[in-house]
Protein backbone atom coordinates (compact mmCIF):
# COMPACT_ATOMS: atom_id res chain seq x y z
CA UNK A 1 0.00 0.00 0.00
CA UNK A 2 1.66 3.03 -1.09
CA UNK A 3 0.88 6.28 0.76
CA UNK A 4 2.21 8.82 -1.84
CA UNK A 5 -0.03 8.60 -4.73
CA UNK A 6 -1.91 11.52 -2.92
CA UNK A 7 0.93 14.05 -2.32
CA UNK A 8 -0.38 15.96 -5.09
CA UNK A 9 -3.75 16.71 -3.95
CA UNK A 10 -4.45 19.14 -1.84
CA UNK A 11 -6.27 18.80 0.90
CA UNK A 12 -8.90 20.66 2.99
CA UNK A 13 -9.35 18.70 6.31
CA UNK A 14 -7.61 20.67 9.29
CA UNK A 15 -5.13 18.29 11.33
CA UNK A 16 -2.86 18.51 14.01
CA UNK A 17 0.45 17.22 15.27
CA UNK A 18 1.07 17.24 18.53
CA UNK A 19 4.50 16.56 20.34
CA UNK A 20 5.60 15.72 23.65
CA UNK A 21 8.72 14.55 24.91
CA UNK A 22 8.77 11.00 27.17
CA UNK A 23 8.49 10.35 29.68
CA UNK A 24 8.96 11.65 33.17
CA UNK A 25 10.81 8.27 34.92
CA UNK A 26 9.74 7.12 38.33
CA UNK A 27 12.30 5.80 40.15
CA UNK A 28 11.01 2.35 39.42
CA UNK A 29 10.22 2.44 35.59
CA UNK A 30 13.25 1.63 32.97
CA UNK A 31 14.34 4.18 30.93
CA UNK A 32 13.07 4.28 27.59
CA UNK A 33 14.62 5.84 24.73
CA UNK A 34 12.92 5.91 20.92
CA UNK A 35 10.61 8.09 18.64
CA UNK A 36 7.75 7.20 18.94
CA UNK A 37 4.68 7.87 16.87
CA UNK A 38 1.24 7.33 18.41
CA UNK A 39 -2.50 7.16 16.32
CA UNK A 40 -5.55 9.37 17.82
CA UNK A 41 -7.21 8.88 15.08
CA UNK A 42 -9.49 5.92 14.05
CA UNK A 43 -7.66 5.69 10.94
CA UNK A 44 -4.99 3.65 9.14
CA UNK A 45 -2.30 6.26 8.99
CA UNK A 46 1.35 6.46 6.87
CA UNK A 47 4.09 7.74 8.20
CA UNK A 48 7.51 8.94 7.02
CA UNK A 49 10.14 10.66 9.42
CA UNK A 50 13.29 12.43 8.07
CA UNK A 51 16.42 13.34 10.20
CA UNK A 52 20.02 14.62 9.77
CA UNK A 53 22.24 11.64 10.09
CA UNK A 54 26.61 11.67 9.77
CA UNK A 55 26.31 11.11 6.20
CA UNK A 56 23.58 13.84 5.49
CA UNK A 57 19.84 13.81 5.12
CA UNK A 58 17.82 10.96 5.54
CA UNK A 59 13.74 9.97 4.84
CA UNK A 60 12.43 6.63 5.82
CA UNK A 61 8.83 5.30 5.61
CA UNK A 62 5.79 3.92 5.53
CA UNK A 63 5.46 3.17 9.17
CA UNK A 64 1.82 1.81 8.73
CA UNK A 65 0.23 2.71 12.21
CA UNK A 66 -3.04 1.51 12.98
CA UNK A 67 -5.75 3.66 14.23
CA UNK A 68 -5.45 4.23 18.58
CA UNK A 69 -2.04 2.58 18.30
CA UNK A 70 1.45 3.62 18.80
CA UNK A 71 4.83 2.53 16.51
CA UNK A 72 8.48 2.99 17.55
CA UNK A 73 9.98 4.82 14.68
CA UNK A 74 13.59 5.19 15.74
CA UNK A 75 14.57 2.75 18.25
CA UNK A 76 17.23 3.58 21.16
CA UNK A 77 18.30 7.52 22.30
CA UNK A 78 18.05 9.65 19.76
CA UNK A 79 21.15 11.00 18.05
CA UNK A 80 19.55 14.30 16.38
CA UNK A 81 17.82 17.15 18.11
CA UNK A 82 15.42 17.70 14.80
CA UNK A 83 13.66 15.09 13.27
CA UNK A 84 11.23 15.88 10.64
CA UNK A 85 7.10 13.90 10.11
CA UNK A 86 4.93 13.41 7.50
CA UNK A 87 1.88 11.19 7.53
CA UNK A 88 -1.13 10.62 5.39
CA UNK A 89 -4.38 9.41 6.24
CA UNK A 90 -5.25 5.92 4.41
CA UNK A 91 -8.93 6.22 4.82
CA UNK A 92 -9.69 9.66 4.40
CA UNK A 93 -7.06 11.25 2.61
CA UNK A 94 -5.79 13.46 4.87
CA UNK A 95 -2.35 15.25 5.42
CA UNK A 96 -0.27 15.99 8.83
CA UNK A 97 2.41 18.15 6.86
CA UNK A 98 5.08 21.20 7.18
CA UNK A 99 6.93 23.75 5.22
CA UNK A 100 9.97 20.72 5.26
CA UNK A 101 10.57 19.68 2.00
CA UNK A 102 11.51 16.22 1.68
CA UNK A 103 11.65 13.29 -0.28
CA UNK A 104 9.22 10.08 -0.29
CA UNK A 105 8.53 7.19 -2.56
CA UNK A 106 4.87 5.33 -3.27
CA UNK A 107 5.99 2.18 -1.71
CA UNK A 108 8.46 1.45 1.20
CA UNK A 109 11.37 3.68 0.84
CA UNK A 110 15.17 4.83 2.57
CA UNK A 111 16.15 7.81 1.04
CA UNK A 112 19.53 10.10 0.99
CA UNK A 113 19.08 13.04 0.53
CA UNK A 114 16.15 16.11 0.14
CA UNK A 115 17.04 17.76 -3.08
CA UNK A 116 15.62 17.63 -6.54
CA UNK A 117 13.34 14.49 -5.33
CA UNK A 118 10.88 14.35 -8.50
CA UNK A 119 14.40 14.28 -11.01
CA UNK A 120 15.50 11.33 -9.00
CA UNK A 121 11.97 9.54 -9.44
CA UNK A 122 10.49 10.64 -5.98
CA UNK A 123 7.83 12.87 -5.03
CA UNK A 124 8.59 16.26 -2.62
CA UNK A 125 6.27 16.16 0.80
CA UNK A 126 6.10 19.01 3.32
CA UNK A 127 7.73 17.67 6.85
CA UNK A 128 6.55 19.03 9.89
CA UNK A 129 10.43 19.92 12.22
CA UNK A 130 10.05 18.64 15.77
CA UNK A 131 12.66 20.27 18.35
CA UNK A 132 13.37 17.26 20.81
CA UNK A 133 15.56 19.65 22.82
CA UNK A 134 17.83 16.43 22.56
CA UNK A 135 15.56 14.62 24.83
CA UNK A 136 16.76 11.23 24.35
CA UNK A 137 12.95 10.35 23.88
CA UNK A 138 10.12 11.86 22.28
CA UNK A 139 6.93 10.60 20.92
CA UNK A 140 4.46 12.51 18.79
CA UNK A 141 0.43 12.04 18.55
CA UNK A 142 -1.62 12.33 15.21
CA UNK A 143 -5.02 13.47 16.19
CA UNK A 144 -7.95 15.29 13.63
CA UNK A 145 -8.78 18.20 16.02
CA UNK A 146 -8.28 21.33 14.88
CA UNK A 147 -5.17 23.80 15.63
CA UNK A 148 -6.13 26.24 18.40
CA UNK A 149 -3.51 29.24 18.41
CA UNK A 150 -0.38 27.25 17.25
CA UNK A 151 0.25 25.66 20.85
CA UNK A 152 0.58 22.26 21.68
CA UNK A 153 -2.33 20.05 23.53
CA UNK A 154 -1.78 19.34 27.19
CA UNK A 155 0.65 17.10 27.58
CA UNK A 156 -0.51 13.65 28.86
CA UNK A 157 0.65 13.39 32.44
CA UNK A 158 3.96 11.59 32.77
CA UNK A 159 5.12 13.42 29.57
CA UNK A 160 7.50 16.77 29.46
CA UNK A 161 5.47 19.21 26.45
CA UNK A 162 7.64 20.76 23.62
Amino acid sequence: MGFGGRLRKRLAMPLLIVGAGLCAIGATSPARADFRVCNATQNLVGVGIGYRAKAGWITEGWWHIEGSTCKTLIEGPLSSRFYYLYAEDAERGGRWDGPTNMCVAEKEFKIAGVNDCVARGFQRAGFQEYDTGEQASWMVQLTDEPATGGTPAAPAPGTNSQ
